[in-house]
């Protein structure tokens, strides 16, 4: 639940802290004086969109920070995203500054806009002034009712299996449209690749065939070479083997004589172990070394084969290996998209996953409309809407669709004796306002969220209904934190604790307050409501009255 909201600077309040309990909780005050503001703020706190002109004019950012006790399934979300903080408690922070930028933080830690929403979800559930008007949609209708029965997860299964029936017949259809232009495109990458194929192309070839044909092209000069460099070094009378050979004997009988000539001769004796290296690396390269005009032939028609294929395909000779496996995948490809067989095994598949989970979504749903219908008509009678009747229609839908294989329709009867219509086209204002307000309160009730807030759901009821409203808040209150935004005085009379949003004026500038009232203060506060700008006894004894009650 809720624990404590701490404001600063955001749009007409400038510091405020507030702490919460368990139970009924009202906020009231005079119309405009910002009593949304505060379901603003904490929303903000819970991943709401904000922007610029949510910082209070004048000064550089809003800050806005809401603490929460927790509940095992809490817990468990931020370990797996490594969000904890002190135990039983998270800490939800928003900051937005003068130029929109908004930072998002969970038990002082950065966090995204969706870790906000994901963990908000789990802690506060709102139901807006609006609520009413949205029942008007059909798809408002759909998402109140399967959340309520639990199967936002069937659902969003439902609807990913309808978007993959659709990918697969967009696939067929994809395929027959364009059948001659594949054709056209998989004859030209059938002769690309058949050309290829009779090259055979290797990894690396390119280069090793190149430094082949430079050595058999260059045989006879190698084979020069390296006899003359042999013969210089080793072979001849006067080879430098030789004479180093020499001048080393004859230094190392010298070294006996001085010592230090050790030094000349260390350094030469090295040279001759490297000459006596490069001669064996010589002979063994000249055993291999042959001239060979037929290899040389076969050589340089291999180059001239892959050069020209790399010309008529307009690419490097060293990517062909490369450019034969991708014309090969590019052609398995077309064969696969060309399939029409394959393509339409796949959708029946993709329809027939549709039908199994579609089916399951329609048995819940059934399962849970009866009882839904029940409990809002049972609401009903309580807000005077005496023999009305509701009921969660399922209008079958032949084809199927992305919410399943039928549409969601909320059906009304307003009072006995008339039959069942849609919502939509016989509800009034005010009977829209409270099947709204019986929809959110069973809602509410069959909900694990631990806090309820309600912003001004009571528009368009007054009276003995009013009365039943508060009953109704009060009750769901034992067992949720329930925190109501009104301007009904039976129902701000109902609640456990009571503040009064005010506007006043600070250094020419506009603030809202918010306090906590006592019972002397309840009373001229329900006062207010009940008779307007003058406070008379008359209203003040009512008011006594309805806090007793």
């Amino acid at each position: 639940m809720l624990r404590h909201l701490s404001i600063r600077d955001f749009v007409v309040v400038d510091a405020l802290d507030l702490e919460f309990d368990t139970g009924f909780t009202v906020f009231s005050g005079e119309t405009g004086a910002g009593k949304s503001i505060l379901i603003d703020a904490l929303a903000l706190t819970l991943g709401a969109r904000g922007d610029a002109s949510s910082v209070r004019t004048g000064q550089a950012r809003a800050d806005i920070t809401a603490e929460f006790s927790t509940y095992p399934a809490v817990d468990a979300w931020l370990a797996e995203q490594a969000l904890e903080g002190e135990t039983g408690t998270v800490l939800l922070r928003r900051v937005i500054d003068a130029n929109g930028r908004s930072r998002a933080f969970i038990n002082g830690t950065a966090a995204t806009l969706v870790q906000l929403r994901e963990v908000g979800e789990m802690l506060v559930d709102i139901h807006g002034q609006h609520a009413h008007q949205l029942l008007m949609r059909a798809d408002a209708q759909r998402d109140l009712f399967d959340t309520h029965a639990g199967l936002g997860n069937l659902a969003a299964d439902t609807s990913r299996a309808w978007r993959a029936v659709r990918d697969a017949s967009a696939a067929i259809e994809a395929a027959v449209s364009r059948d001659r232009e594949i054709q056209l495109e998989r004859e030209r990458l059938a002769w690309q690749l058949a050309e290829l194929d009779k090259l055979k192309p290797q990894a690396g070839e390119w280069e090793e065939i190149n430094v082949e044909h430079r050595r058999l092209s260059n045989a006879a000069n190698l084979i020069d070479g390296v006899q003359s460099a042999l013969g210089a070094l080793s072979e001849s009378d006067e080879s430098m083997l030789h004479q180093i050979a020499a001048v080393i004997a004859r230094l190392r009988n010298l070294a006996e004589v001085d010592s230090d000539l050790s030094d000349a001769l260390a350094a030469l004796e090295p040279a001759e172990i490297q000459i006596q290296e490069a001669v064996y690396s010589l002979n063994h390269y000249a055993q291999r070394l042959d001239l060979d005009p037929d290899r040389l032939a076969e050589v340089d028609a291999r180059l001239d084969a892959l050069h020209s294929a790399a010309r008529k395909f307009r690419l490097q000779p060293e990517s062909l290996p490369d450019e034969h496996k991708e014309r090969r995948a590019q052609l398995e490809a077309l064969d696969a998209a060309a399939d029409l067989d394959a393509l339409r095994a796949a959708e029946a598949a993709a329809q027939k996953a549709y039908q199994d989970v579609a089916k399951k979504l329609s048995k819940e749903r059934t399962r849970h409309a009866k009882a839904l219908g029940e409990a809002v008509t049972t609401g009903m009678q309580e807000l005077a809407m005496a023999g009305g009747r509701f009921e969660v229609a399922l209008v079958p839908q032949p084809n199927g669709g992305p919410n399943g294989l039928e549409q969601i329709e909320f059906r009304v009867a307003g009072h006995a004796g008339v039959p069942l219509r849609p919502l939509a086209k016989v509800a009034s204002g005010g009977e829209l306002a409270r099947i709204s307000l019986a929809l959110a309160v069973i809602a509410s009730a069959a909900s694990p969220t631990p806090t309820l807030i309600f912003d001004e759901v009571d528009t368009g009821i007054g009276g003995a209904v009013a009365e039943v409203v508060g009953r109704l808040l009060h009750q769901l209150g034992r067992m949720r934190q329930v925190l109501c935004v009104t301007h009904l005085p039976q129902v701000a009379a109902r609640g456990e604790y009571h503040f009064r949003v005010a506007k006043r004026t600070v250094d020419a500038g506009t603030v809202s307050s918010v306090d906590p009232l006592d019972k002397p203060s309840r009373v001229e506060e329900i006062a207010r409501m009940l008779g307007g700008v003058e406070i008379t006894a008359t209203t003040r004894k009512h008011a006594k009255e309805m806090l007793a009650a």
